[in-house]
């Protein structure tokens, strides 16, 4: 009995190896393949060389590693390709001649119905397709590039599209290979896409070239012989073609600053404690206040704006907009539906912004502005200033003294035979004094009372009767000691309004920072 037992046993464990369930003449069953080959009738030599040399094949295929809009070729070895089943020539020896009768009989049946395809398993080294893709890949991650639009100086623009940028999910595509390998992939050129997330540049062809039209320009002139001559040069350069889309708002500090010279800013005069120094950034106000105008005729909303503290001679009172670095800004929305453009230009003395986009109002709307000076006050005197490394009899002019006023701005809207006035804004400008620097070196103590009191006649006075000829003190009196700096005229937008002398420094926005001129601020405009 227990013979009978041992011996059963035995054939048991023979059936279930797989060197017992063939002999040395043994062949593959019919209909069963390893992939896509057909091991039908094979020795087991005979299958293995063939499967080996199939994974040979399969190291050396190709796959097309897309990236984006980019691809790249690897071969599978080069991936990490492991081939996992490496005992597909035993499972395939045994289906059909191993096992119990019952299994056997049931493979047979299985074989009768249909071929078996037994596939080949692999995997891929996480460490290899990684250096893969941190490595071969990354060249392709680019930044989107904005749609370059320009206005070509012949009443249109230029237009070039944006390019899409690209940055690849390095784990999730790391993934994404490792399980193509390790899938449904038998071998043979293959493509296989790695995640990427495409970063749209705003604004599409379609959309840019709805950028047909001017909407509105505007004009001032400058003195381009000057530092201030390349500050507002540069202001309009750093803004020029810039497109503002759709709900978007555009601040002009934000785009003009810093005020330094490695921004390309250069020196010009400025009003500081109550004299004239060199400052970066004078003359930039002039920028600010003609795109202004430029954004008034286009009908875009103004969100920011703010008038200088004294009068500017440029644009017409409340027509003006000043800025100054980290207190005052023009900021305006694009509330159009379609895109706009703008372009600046400065050359020769003559600085002009245009706005361009897509035309929508009716062509027989016409738009006009007027400024209207409400009163106007005297000029608040004179202030003397104390220069001491200029002799006495030394008076030099640095501002000329100016009227302030309260102005409002209106635009005139002519339609269908109907004209309409809004108030856009209202502005108040201080009155200024004339101001002088009169030297002190060796003066008399009348001399330096009568600076303290800013009393010019007798500060003439005191300085005749200490160190100067009759005729040095008529000279004194009727002419400054250096020639004063000119402005520039009005352009545009003429209307009757009551002159005034403007100063004859120049700088960056007719702004006071920490005080007015007799709290010694900072004047520049």
């Amino acid at each position: 009995m227990k013979l009978r037992k041992g011996l059963l046993l035995g054939a048991i464990l023979a059936c279930v190896m797989g060197a017992a369930c063939r002999a040395a003449e043994d062949r593959i069953g019919q209909g069963i393949y390893i992939s896509d080959m057909d091991m039908s009738g094979m020795t087991y030599e005979e299958a293995q060389a063939a499967v080996e040399k199939r994974i040979e094949q399969i190291r050396s295929d190709i796959i097309t590693v897309q990236v984006g809009e980019d691809k790249v070729e690897i071969t599978a070895s080069e991936l990490g390709l492991q081939w996992k089943n490496k005992d597909i020539v035993d499972e395939a020896f045994a289906y059909g001649n191993c096992g119990n009768a019952i299994k056997r009989y049931k493979d047979q049946k299985d074989l009768a119905q249909g071929n078996q395809m037994l596939p080949l398993e692999f995997d891929a080294e996480e460490n290899v397709i990684r250096r893969f893709v941190e490595e071969d890949c990354m060249k392709f991650e680019k930044k989107a590039q904005e749609a370059s639009v320009s206005a070509d100086g012949s009443g249109g623009v230029d237009l070039q599209p944006g390019v899409t940028g690209q940055v690849i999910n390095v784990e999730e595509s790391i993934k994404i290979v490792k399980d193509f390998l390790s899938g449904q992939w038998q071998g043979g050129p293959a493509t296989v896409a790695l995640s990427v997330q495409l970063d749209e540049p705003k604004g599409s062809k379609e959309e840019l070239e709805t950028i047909q039209d001017c909407l509105g320009s505007f004009t001032t002139m400058y003195d381009s012989s000057i530092g201030r001559g390349t500050n507002v040069e540069r202001g309009a350069e750093l803004i020029n073609n810039h497109v503002v889309y759709p709900g978007e708002t555009f601040s002009v500090c934000d785009h003009l600053v810093p005020f330094t010279a490695e921004n390309g800013y250069g020196l010009a005069n400025e009003y500081a404690m109550g004299t004239v120094v060199q400052g970066y950034g004078g003359g930039i106000c002039q920028v600010s206040t003609t795109l202004y105008n430029a954004l008034l005729r286009a009908e875009l909303e103004i969100v920011e704006r703010h008038n200088h503290t004294m009068t500017v001679n440029y644009v017409e009172p409340s027509m003006d907009a000043a800025i100054a670095e980290g207190s005052m800004d023009l900021v305006f929305c694009n509330n159009l539906d379609t895109p706009i453009l703008i372009s600046g230009y400065a050359y020769g003395g003559e600085l002009t912004f245009s706005i361009w986009g897509k035309e929508t109002r009716p062509a027989d709307r016409s738009i006009s502005f007027y400024s209207n000076v409400i009163d106007s006050s005297v000029q608040a005197g004179t202030r003397l200033f104390a220069a001491p490394d200029q002799p006495v009899g030394y008076f030099n002019l640095v501002s000329a003294g100016m009227v302030g006023m309260s102005a409002e701005a209106y635009k005139v809207v002519t339609y269908n035979g109907e004209t309409t006035e809004e108030r856009i804004n209202t502005s108040l400008y201080e009155a200024t004094p004339t101001t002088y620097e009169v030297g002190t070196l060796g003066a008399t103590d009348a001399l330096l009372n009568a600076i303290a009191a800013n009393d010019l006649a007798a500060a003439q006075a005191a300085a005749a009767g200490g160190a100067q000829t009759e005729s040095e003190t008529q000279a004194a009196e009727t002419q400054p000691a250096e020639t004063p700096v000119t402005d520039v005229p009005v352009v545009d937008i003429p209307v009757d309004v009551p002159t005034t002398e403007m100063p004859v420094v120049d700088g960056g926005g007719d702004v006071f920072i920490g005080g007015s001129p007799d709290d010694g601020g900072v004047v520049t405009w």
